[in-house]
């Protein structure tokens, strides 16, 4: 279905339905008109064959709110029923073209220089009939950087070198090599082309002809192959934040490829590898360590020295008894979040077992063993064991 078509037609009248209808009354309409005029209840009947596509093309639109939106919008835009063709003079209508609404040339119809001469500035054209070339946004650019594991921890400047596209230097970014392109008369200078949105219309997709940029070079650049645009190096310092964790994303607004006729630059997007550390490692916002003590320490107990990352140690204060594999906490010791405080540090207790006892040290674990001679550390498992 044209746009022309969009425009004139009356699906309101189509369906029986006053404008300000409810979804439910448009869906009862068409379920009615539906049933008397489907094909199989009509056969050999060619009109009826006819109503019930009109019908069915009429509830396509009038049935989905946003084309709904679309329609009433476009109608009410350019009068119901749009600018119908007519014979000229006084109480005529005018002829017009709905091919100048999208980029259309002067004189295609009775408005001379299209209807954005009617409504000053529609479409990025003025008034006088000048088209505005639009800015273009630059492109993104994604990039990786491998820090280390106190780096990611307490942030770091790194210097990453990219390449992306910039402006040409050879055409200074024109894609001309007289440096003078001309407007596409395609998009007329925006860009964007019209495409038909099943029964409503957008000004979504990229020109085919100048490939979304608004400009035909007549004479080539060399360099940039008419584009106005070549691929650039460049090395920056950039901060990643602390607190950063293996694998994560971060977007950098405003760093990525310039942009074109004063469009805003892309974003930076830097993925970051973290390297493993040798004694610290992560969970969250909190570090983890593991300290080995003696059996003396766990069972009865006493203070631990425990290293921090890039700070000086902490003490620990194990309560007799404790088991090999408990966690305690040391508070603000971790990694920094994203409100500038910092998680903690996790310390596991491993039971550290000497491999080889001589002289006092082994004579006291005989002795210990020879004072637990009654006690059985696994008893309890077997009874929950033959129990269950």
């Amino acid at each position: 279905m044209s746009t022309k078509d969009f425009i004139e037609k009356d699906y309101y009248k189509v369906l029986g339905v006053p404008k300000d209808a409810t979804e439910a009354e448009i869906k009862k309409a068409y379920r009615k008109l539906a049933r008397e005029n489907h094909p199989d209840a009509n056969k050999g009947n060619a009109k009826a064959e006819e109503r019930f596509k009109e019908i069915s093309e009429a509830n396509d639109v009038l049935g989905d709110p946003k084309k709904r939106k679309e329609y009433d919008e476009a109608r009410a835009l350019f009068g119901n029923g749009g600018f119908r063709p007519g014979p000229g003079g006084a109480g005529g209508s005018f002829n017009f073209d709905l091919g100048d609404l999208f980029g259309g040339q002067a004189g295609s119809g009775g408005f001379g220089g299209g209807i954005g001469d009617v409504f000053g500035g529609l479409f990025n054209r003025g008034s006088s009939g000048t088209t505005r070339v639009q800015p273009r946004r630059g492109q993104d650019i994604d990039t990786e950087v491998s820090l280390s594991f106190t780096e990611a921890i307490e942030g770091a400047t790194v210097p990453l070198r990219m390449s992306s596209q910039a402006p040409c230097k050879a055409c200074s970014g024109t894609g001309d090599a007289n440096g003078n392109p001309r407007v596409c008369p395609t998009c007329v200078g925006t860009g964007q082309v019209a495409r038909g949105s099943g029964g409503g219309f957008s000004l979504t997709d990229p020109c085919p002809d100048c490939k979304g940029r608004g400009l035909i070079a007549e004479n080539p650049c060399e360099v940039c192959k008419g584009s106005g645009r070549a691929k650039s190096s460049r090395t920056m310092q950039v901060r990643i934040p602390a607190g950063v964790s293996d694998g994560q994303r971060i977007r950098l607004r405003g760093k990525g490829a310039p942009g074109e006729r004063g469009g805003p630059a892309g974003d930076l997007y830097v993925t970051v590898h973290v390297d493993a550390h040798p004694v610290f490692g992560r969970k969250g916002d909190n570090l983890t360590v593991t300290v080995p003590v003696t059996f003396a320490e766990a069972a009865l107990g006493g203070e631990v020295r425990v290293p921090t990352l890039g700070g000086p140690p902490v003490t620990l204060k194990l309560p007799p008894g404790t088991p090999n594999g408990r966690t305690m906490r040391a508070r603000g010791k971790g990694a920094v979040r994203k409100d500038g405080t910092r998680g903690d540090l996790l310390v596991t207790v491993e039971v550290s077992v000497p491999a080889d006892l001589t002289g006092k040290a082994r004579d006291a674990l005989e002795a210990y063993r020879e004072a637990t001679a009654g006690e059985d550390p696994r008893a309890e498992l077997f009874k929950a064991a033959k129990g269950a």
